[in-house]
């Protein structure tokens, strides 16, 4: 006769497994539906490219304009803050554009700034207001100071028209009121339309660029911007010469003039 045991021992080990099953098939029936979740949106995103290609690229242009206008504030940002700083001087001889005195112990160089790359130094933009900028150098290799009170730095063009360096008030004008030159800037430098009002900070540049130095020791070099009024004239440097005048020796005689072609620095140029 049969075991009561044994048949009482197959049908609790049936139910057992019947009990987690349901468990087995809940746990399953989720991870289907997670990977089908899946597989939908990759799925529907792949149709999209393919259905909506129109969509898709301008969500990708969404996404490269809001890229743009991260990048612009940051820009914006970064301009807001800057401050002029003026380029590290090397000895005047070193420059191409340059007039020697030996017997003197003075040189005289000139650079000037009329690229976009070379005048993105400052905050304020000279070329479209019809300055050339140009950074002047003096060295003295003499071994007694030399006085630059009187100094006058004249820039004569091929048509043999004169034109002084601007003082702060001219600038000042200039660039309060940029309509006063209607004339457009023989420079290459891209051109926008200004407005009216000069900046704490565009002051403080005007003040700081020019050449202020009114005297220089022994073995020294000194460096200043001067800057012409080249506005309405074509090509200024071709052909131009710059004189400087005024610069006295430590007994205050006067030195001979200075004369710079700007030539020897078109000719240099790359």
């Amino acid at each position: 006769m049969p075991r009561p045991a044994s048949k009482a021992s197959a049908p609790a080990t049936s139910a057992k497994a019947q009990i987690k099953r349901p468990d087995i098939f809940v746990n399953s029936g989720r991870h289907h539906q997670h990977c089908s979740a899946h597989l939908i949106i990759r799925c529907g995103y792949f149709v999209a490219a393919i259905v909506h290609p129109k969509l898709m690229a301008r969500i990708s242009g969404i996404r490269v304009a809001a890229c743009a206008v991260a990048i612009a504030i940051i820009s914006t940002a970064a301009w807001a803050g800057k401050s002029f700083v003026m380029p590290e001087a090397r000895p005047a001889a070193t420059y191409p554009a340059h007039d020697a005195h030996t017997d003197e112990g003075v040189t005289v160089a000139l650079d000037p700034y009329d690229t976009s790359e070379k005048a993105n130094i400052f905050r304020i933009k000279y070329g479209e207001l019809g300055f050339l900028p140009v950074l002047l150098i003096v060295t003295n290799d003499s071994d007694q100071p030399i006085s630059l009170t009187g100094m006058k730095a004249e820039l004569v063009t091929a048509d043999r028209t004169k034109i002084g360096a601007a003082d702060q008030d001219e600038l000042y004008r200039r660039v309060s009121r940029p309509s006063a030159s209607n004339r457009p800037s023989p420079l290459p430098i891209p051109t926008r339309k200004v407005k009216g009002g000069v900046t704490t900070p565009e002051i403080e540049e005007m003040q700081n660029a020019r050449f202020a130095a009114k005297a220089i020791e022994p073995h020294t070099t000194h460096a200043g911007f001067l800057f012409f009024d080249v506005s309405g004239i074509s090509s200024p440097m071709a052909g131009a010469t710059v004189y400087l005048t005024g610069v006295n020796n430590s007994k205050g005689d006067e030195l001979l003039y200075f004369e710079i072609p700007l030539e020897k620095y078109l000719n240099a140029k790359p």
